[in-house]
C-alpha cells in the first residue's frame, strides 16, 4: 500500500522559490492566494475607502512586485507579514497616485486603530500616515517593524518575537513606544 504524496508545505515551496525554482512561485499563490485576498480586503476597508480598488485588483499589484525576484522568507508568517507589508504599501502608492491626480483636493482621511482595548481610533490621512512609519522607520527600525507585523500583517506577539528572533518583552515595549511616539506625530501633522 504506498503512502499518499502530500503537497509541499508553504515553508517548502517558499525555499524552493529562493533557490531559484520559478515554479514554486506559482504554488506558493495557489496556498496562499485566498489569505492573501482577505488581508487586501482587510486593508482596503481600514485604508482604502476612497480608493477605487478591489482587493483582487490590490492583491494583483502586490504579487507584481513580488514576482520580480524571490524574497529571504524563513516561514509562513514571515511570508505573510512580509506580504500585508507589500499590500500596504502598493496601496499607498495608489493613493498618492490618486491624490497627485485630484491636486487642490484635501487628502482622504482613514480609519486606523493604533490602540486596543476598545479605546477609539485615530482619524489618519493615509500619505501622513505613511509619512509618519517612514520616520518612525529611521527613529526606531525594530519598533517599526514591530508595528507593522501587528497592525499590517496581523501577526500575534508571539509570531512576531519568533520572526524578529526577541523575546516577548522586547515585542510590547517596542508597541508601547511605537504607538506613543505614532499618535503624538498624527497629532502634531493635524
Amino acid at each position: 500500500m504506498s503512502t499518499p504524496v502530500r503537497p509541499p508545505a508553504l515553508t517548502d515551496l517558499l525555499q524552493s522559490w529562493q533557490k531559484g525554482e520559478g515554479a514554486a512561485f506559482q504554488q506558493i499563490i495557489h496556498l496562499a492566494y485566498a489569505q492573501l485576498k482577505q488581508i487586501a480586503a482587510q486593508r482596503l476597508g481600514q485604508n482604502g475607502r476612497e480608493l477605487t480598488l478591489t482587493p483582487t485588483e490590490l492583491l494583483h499589484d502586490a504579487l507584481l512586485r513580488v514576482a520580480e525576484a524571490p524574497r529571504d522568507w524563513q516561514n509562513r508568517a514571515h511570508f505573510y507579514a512580509s506580504m500585508s507589508l507589500f499590500i500596504r504599501s502598493t496601496l499607498v502608492d495608489h493613493a498618492r497616485s490618486r491624490h497627485a491626480l485630484k491636486r487642490g483636493e484635501k487628502p482622504q482621511h482613514v480609519s486606523l486603530s493604533l490602540i486596543e482595548d476598545g479605546e477609539p481610533s485615530m482619524a489618519a490621512d493615509l500619505l501622513a500616515l505613511d509619512q509618519a512609519l517612514l520616520k518612525l522607520q529611521v527613529l526606531d527600525a525594530r519598533g517599526s517593524e514591530v508595528l507593522h507585523l501587528t497592525y499590517f500583517a496581523g501577526l500575534d506577539r508571539q509570531q512576531i518575537a519568533e520572526v524578529l528572533h526577541v523575546s516577548l518583552s522586547s515585542v510590547d515595549r517596542d508597541l508601547r513606544f511605537t504607538r506613543a511616539w505614532l499618535r503624538e506625530e498624527l497629532e502634531l501633522g493635524r
